[in-house]
């Protein structure tokens, strides 16, 4: 099978590999990149364990094939940080314990960012709905929600006062 070259920014930084037109995204992400923060939950797009950015939309990097990356930014959980600074949305679900086994964390904090990215100052009831496709077998999603609605108050503390 004849591989495909592909062009495309992945956490800022140029990326060309050559992939197969089966391989998804998220393969080629942890395979190939090495980047490994996205998981594999359910390979349907159900779960939100490999949630990504693609040029700042919210996508199951399970259900996009790695050539469509072509010319398009990709932001992933590693891609989240400015260098050793965690984002406030990161920093917040470690304050508030918002994770547990950690399979799901990395979904759930990119699908926070491009809410925040959207919407600074979200309700309860949009950080549910935002969140939902993303899925916990771990922990009730009452500190998850907590998390992202406190890191939304400092983001906008953070911009009034700088």
């Amino acid at each position: 099978m004849a591989k495909h070259h592909v062009t495309t920014t992945v956490n800022r930084q140029p990326v060309e590999l050559l992939c197969d037109t089966s391989e998804t995204l998220l393969d080629v992400l942890r395979d190939e990149l090495g980047l490994t923060g996205s998981k594999e939950g359910c390979g349907s797009g159900d779960c939100g364990a490999c949630s990504v950015l693609m040029d700042g939309r919210l996508v199951c990097a399970c259900l996009v094939l790695a050539v469509e990356a072509t010319g398009h930014e990709i932001t992933t959980i590693e891609g989240i940080a400015e260098g050793n600074t965690l984002h406030p949305i990161q920093q917040q679900f470690l304050e508030d314990a918002a994770l547990q086994c950690g399979i799901c964390t990395p979904g759930f904090v990119v699908a926070a960012k491009a809410l925040l990215d959207r919407n600074p100052d979200p309700t309860e009831t949009e950080v549910r709905f935002w969140l939902a496709g993303n899925l916990c077998r771990c922990t009730g999603y009452d500190k998850i929600v907590r998390a992202v609605l406190t890191a939304a108050a400092k983001m906008r503390e953070e911009a009034v006062h700088g």
